[in-house]
């Protein structure tokens, strides 16, 4: 099972930008996809952006959608967030996960017992 470790989170006023990294302790060429999720205080988990593998497709939420992107490093063992025009709603616990989404049904599954999953890192974003 592939050990991930997300970074790249902290404090960040509204409108700044962040880059979230995943990395893994194998590569992620071996999972059909890794999704990133977050979750706020007292809310779900929900789905943010999932990576498919094989064809490099991508898919964020409308929650996000034209201000996040998802992204892989070349070489395959990072997969990167990039958050722009942070709001105050996007202040949540931020985590990465394999084989929890799929792109071409945009359909994300929020559940720990899907894949693997980081511990998660902190986004708060101030007003």
């Amino acid at each position: 099972q592939v050990h991930l470790v997300e970074s790249g989170g902290g404090w960040v006023q509204s409108g700044g930008s962040l880059r979230l990294s995943c990395a893994a302790s194998g590569t992620f060429g071996d999972y059909n996809s890794i999704g990133w999720f977050r979750q706020a205080p007292g809310r779900e988990r929900e789905g943010v952006a999932c990576f498919n593998s094989l064809d490099r497709l991508t898919h964020v939420t409308n929650a996000v959608k034209g201000r996040f992107t998802i992204s892989r490093h070349n070489d395959k063992n990072t997969i990167y967030l990039q958050m722009n025009s942070l709001k105050p709603e996007d202040t949540a616990v931020y985590y990465c996960a394999t084989d929890s989404c799929h792109v071409e049904t945009e359909t994300y599954y929020p559940i720990a017992g899907f894949g693997s999953w980081g511990q998660g890192t902190q986004v708060t974003v101030s007003s």
